[in-house]
């Protein structure tokens, strides 16, 4: 049998960071991390696979390179049973490991709504992380031509684009009033709609998928409303769940939304078993409930707190909620999010004020490679503090969106924005008179002047 210090069950970005910041801070402890398949997706570029990339090995993860280059042992297997009381996994190879310390890097799997009928037939995707399945997805897809996309949040967004570009004829299906409805306000969603749209994407929102019709393959679809539309594919992005059976079923405690239940040094209610990434439980950084958010980004971050405090509790290094922060693009357009958008935190009982800013990204604004720019900054009225915020621009936007993360996660006033001191030049930046985080923030701190007059 073997034996380890730590033993990782899971090897894409929760998996692997924690063995990297584990090592990294407990170099004499010995680590072993498990994954189920030898080749690791990116999940962040698996829509890219379908045009811009073109092939699944530019989105791999050189996951057994950085381990090697670690000093941490890297295995391909299942595990399939965990044994808290003697500290054991068993696998289906049938080898058996022995852990001191646990960690469970599961992940998500997507959501296969069982309401729906025809999502057995051919040519019904899901969104899976996994090489041999996304190969043959896009094996079939390139004899189609009608594809529906169920599921207009990022990644239904990224792969309709994708999808797109190579020309396809794509339809996006969004239930919701909105695309990008529960990550942006309908003023910048609209224009990110817009962009789709000009893109040569048909979006229809506001209603759902009632069923998938088709004898052995997918011939068309109905919609909520009646309306039926032929279609050679179906690719469902309705979301994805916690993969969490093995911790189910080995006695260590799931939440009602069979998230693993953690605290803020990532452990679960059992002795030296820790959770991190889309398996384990979150909770809204804003709002304090508990919350579906499945990003990299907060995966990572989970890791991070994990491997620090793998053997040595530091009540600094905790996970205090996830910012819910991403940013994408379409062409040469970015866009992205952070925190709470200001319906989600109306819906929250939270009183807000904001302000959109809009502007151009160089100054001056005619110089080559100039785009428009705009912000919208959310913050608490009470107190002015940043409570979300979200980017349209070029390809800044995913930058933009980190510094309002960090406002947010740092508990930043609208005031202190108002004195950031910031660097600038023209090529790279707004001008530093019109810089729309402070901009926004200016626009912010007037109606609550007005409104305290």
């Amino acid at each position: 049998m073997k034996t380890t210090d730590v033993l990782i069950i899971g090897g894409s970005a929760a998996g692997m960071v924690t063995a990297l910041t584990g090592k990294s801070y407990y170099p004499d402890k010995k680590f072993i991390l498990v994954k189920k398949q030898k080749d690791v997706m990116i999940p962040c570029g698996i829509p890219y696979i379908f045009g811009t990339l073109e092939s699944i090995e530019k989105n791999l993860m050189p996951v057994d390179a950085m381990m090697q280059k670690n000093g941490i042992e890297s295995l391909v297997d299942e595990a399939t049973e965990i044994k808290t009381t003697d500290k054991v996994v068993m696998f289906t190879s049938g080898e058996k490991i022995r852990y001191e310390k646990l960690v469970i890097a599961t992940g998500s799997i997507p959501v296969k709504p069982k309401w729906l009928p025809g999502t057995d037939l051919d040519n019904v995707f899901e969104i899976h992380k996994d090489r041999d399945y996304l190969d043959e997805m896009k094996t079939k897809l390139r004899d189609t031509k009608n594809i529906a996309v169920i599921g207009a949040g990022f990644i239904g967004v990224e792969f309709s684009d994708e999808l797109a570009k190579k020309g396809f004829n794509v339809t996006l299906i969004e239930k919701l009033p909105h695309i990008l409805n529960l990550s942006f306000d309908v003023e910048l969603s609209d224009r990110i709609h817009d962009i789709l749209i000009n893109r040569g994407i048909k979006i229809m929102t506001g209603f759902g998928i009632r069923k998938i019709i088709g004898n052995e393959k997918v011939e068309a679809i109905e919609l909520e409303d009646g309306q039926k539309l032929e279609m050679d594919a179906v690719i469902l992005s309705m979301g994805y769940k916690p993969n969490s059976e093995l911790a189910k079923k080995s006695d260590i405690y799931t939440d009602e939304d069979n998230f693993i239940a953690v605290d803020e040094y990532m452990r679960t209610h059992v002795k030296d078993v820790f959770a991190v990434g889309d398996c384990a439980q979150k909770r809204d950084f804003v709002t304090r409930r508990r919350t579906p958010t499945m990003l990299a980004s907060t995966a990572c971050a989970e890791a991070r707190i994990a491997g620090m405090n793998l053997f040595n509790i530091n009540v600094v290094k905790t996970f205090s909620g996830t910012i819910a922060i991403y940013s994408t693009a379409i062409g040469n357009t970015g866009f992205g999010t952070a925190g709470v958008t200001e319906q989600r935190a109306i819906q929250e009982g939270l009183v807000t004020a904001s302000a959109i800013y809009e502007g151009v990204d160089r100054h001056p604004g005619n110089l080559p490679n100039s785009n428009k720019q705009i912000v919208k900054l959310i913050a608490a009225q009470n107190s002015g503090v940043i409570i979300g915020g979200e980017v349209i621009g070029s390809f800044e936007a995913g930058e933009l969106t980190n510094v309002i993360g960090l406002a947010i996660q740092n508990r930043m006033s609208v005031n202190s924005f108002l004195s950031i001191q910031i660097g600038t030049h023209p090529c790279l930046t707004a001008s530093p008179a019109a810089y729309p985080l402070v901009k926004a923030a200016e626009l912010i701190a007037i109606k609550m002047l007005d409104k305290d007059g």
